[in-house]
């Protein structure tokens, strides 16, 4: 039996390198990191009762909400909600131009 030797193996440096030169994984990172930033911005005692669920076309940033009192009540703090988002998205090169609140996207965990 012939013996085979590997020896063309690539480092993880250049395994990661490639993939953060595919777009969607990008973006995919950034939307994450962004969803991350959530839980700094919100009031505490909606913790809980909301999370980042998606980006719609435009900006437009999907909020699952527990339920439609919550959704309401946030939607109430909208413009306060985006006025805190603005470091968070210069730092991550992003636009989020609109909150849309749904308790109809709410998946307990």
């Amino acid at each position: 039996m012939k013996k085979v030797l590997y020896t063309d193996f690539e480092g993880v440096d250049t395994v990661i390198s490639s993939m953060m030169d595919n777009p969607q994984l990008k973006k995919a990172i950034t939307r994450t990191n962004l969803y991350n930033f959530w839980d700094k911005i919100i009031p505490a005692k909606f913790k809980n009762r909301s999370k980042p669920f998606s980006m719609m076309y435009g900006g437009v940033m999907v909020i699952a909400c527990e339920n439609h009192i919550v959704a309401q009540e946030l939607s109430l703090y909208k413009v306060i909600l985006l006025k805190k988002f603005e470091p968070y998205l210069k730092s991550l090169k992003m636009r989020v131009t609109d909150l849309k609140f749904d308790p109809k996207k709410w998946v307990v965990d």
